[in-house]
């Protein structure tokens, strides 16, 4: 770069790296549960307590519908239209339009019947995800709970929020759902950036998602 700069600027006729190739650096391998896992992820929050039935929704909608941690954390009660069951949510100027299952269904109606409004103490929010003093559910604070249901569940890989993202396109790859589809719904604008989630589902190591 250093002598493109140089020859474009005219300090320099020649560019001595212009035979130099970049080294090729292999995309590092995305971190992927297996069904078992993220079931067992799944179902350790407490459906007992306010902040359980948060969390278990929380983990859900994501796992439902492979949304990043930011779409999740942005989602307010006019994105989801719980009839159909489907969010809306935008991505650098994009909408595009996800549906999530019936299991999610049930963990966000009982969180939305329930938890939010105890969480909330009487406060307004037009946000769908409120910590437990009533303000927006942040970034840092959904990911010190993963972290936490994370050791809980036992499981040794390093999860972060992009975990279940990936596991979502490889879970949903594997049972047969159409790459065009899951690239849609991922929000991806490269096709071969969905494309690695194939050799996972090919591998064995996935199963069937919700």
């Amino acid at each position: 770069s250093f002598f493109h700069y140089v020859c474009d600027s005219n300090r320099r006729l020649n560019d001595p790296t212009s035979q130099i190739r970049a080294p090729h650096i292999d995309r590092k391998a995305p971190e992927i549960l297996s069904v078992e896992e993220v079931e067992s992820l799944l179902e350790q929050p407490d459906p007992g307590t306010a902040k359980g039935i948060r969390d278990k929704a929380m983990l859900e909608l994501l796992y439902a519908t492979g949304i990043r941690v930011s779409e999740l954390m942005n989602l307010s009660l006019s994105h989801v239209n719980m009839t159909i069951g489907f969010i809306t949510c935008s991505d650098s100027g994009r909408e595009r339009t996800i549906p999530f299952g019936r299991v999610a269904k049930k963990a966000l109606d009982d969180y939305m019947k329930h938890s939010r409004p105890e969480l909330l103490k009487q406060k307004e929010s037009e946000w769908l995800f409120v910590n437990c003093s009533g303000g927006r559910m942040s970034r840092q604070g959904f990911w010190k709970i993963l972290k936490y249901y994370g050791e809980k569940a036992g499981i040794q890989a390093d999860i972060t929020p992009h975990t279940l993202r990936h596991s979502f396109a490889a879970h949903l790859i594997s049972s047969g759902a159409d790459i065009k589809a899951v690239q849609q719904i991922l929000g991806h604008s490269d096709m071969a950036t969905t494309q690695m989630y194939v050799s996972y589902a090919g591998s064995g190591k996935t199963g069937s998602g919700k």
